[in-house]
């Protein structure tokens, strides 16, 4: 199984990384619609496309508006983005309002249910996240491996989103701020990475990848990952168009 990250920060775009953003290409699968997505055309191995959206703040779901070029790249059968309800109703008010965006893009909207039986034989899950405007995280299992997904929420080993991330292959999970920032992370609703190992190490995950990385950090030595893998040992940090074979 192969996991493509086709944008791994938060908030908004620099020069090195496009905002959150994961594919499946096997399954047709993405999670996550940010400024990564269209980047889904070069990968895309199926004919039909089903999107996961943890939640619809902009830098997860503006992809959603660039499903013009997808299809235009890439003949599909069918495409469809899931998310809860009451993010459905926000992203068709307000992204998909016409004085934004005139016409639809041609992707279908439907309620996420709560276990997805996916085409290549996986079962998805999910779970609420504490965020500001709410979140939910993503499982996927399939026989022998499984995947977790875990983005804008405040990582602690004692919430209770861990007991859903217990002994899978990979954890995806966002790590946005340093540990000398733990009142803007908990203001904010994201994570500190010294929280994020220990909910790592906590649920016995095989590797963990960090995510959503802060947009304003100039390299990756700012995030501290030697002190990280005192914790976890297995532990990576994400890039753009990394490809993860699990």
């Amino acid at each position: 199984m192969k996991l493509v990250l086709l944008g791994t920060t938060g908030y908004h775009a620099n020069d090195r990384r496009q905002t959150a953003c994961l594919m499946l290409p096997e399954a047709g699968v993405v999670l996550d619609a940010g400024t990564g997505f269209y980047r889904v055309c070069d990968y895309l191995a199926t004919d039909t496309l089903d999107v996961f959206l943890t939640h619809a703040h902009l830098d997860h779901c503006v992809g959603l508006t660039y499903m013009f070029d997808v299809r235009y790249r890439t003949p599909l059968q069918r495409a469809t983005a899931y998310a809860e309800p009451d993010r459905l109703e926000a992203i068709r008010e307000h992204l998909f309002a016409k004085p934004l965006f005139p016409v639809h893009p041609p992707i279908d909207l439907a309620p996420l249910p709560p276990k997805v039986e996916l085409a290549d034989g996986g079962v998805l899950t999910h779970f609420p996240l504490r965020h500001p405007g709410e979140s939910v995280g993503f499982r996927i299992d399939w026989p022998g491996r499984s995947l977790a997904y875990v983005t804008d929420t405040v990582a602690s080993p004692d919430a209770a989103y861990v007991e859903h991330l217990h002994g899978v292959d990979l954890l995806v999970h966002e790590s946005y701020f340093g540990d000398d920032e733990a009142e803007q992370a908990e203001l904010t609703g994201h994570s500190c990475l010294g929280e994020v190992v220990k909910v790592a190490a906590k649920a016995q995950v095989g590797r963990l990848i960090l995510v959503h990385i802060n947009p304003l950090l100039e390299n990756d030595d700012a995030i501290g990952l030697s002190e990280a893998r005192q914790v976890f040992a297995n532990t990576e940090i994400g890039v753009d168009r990394m490809e993860i074979n699990f």
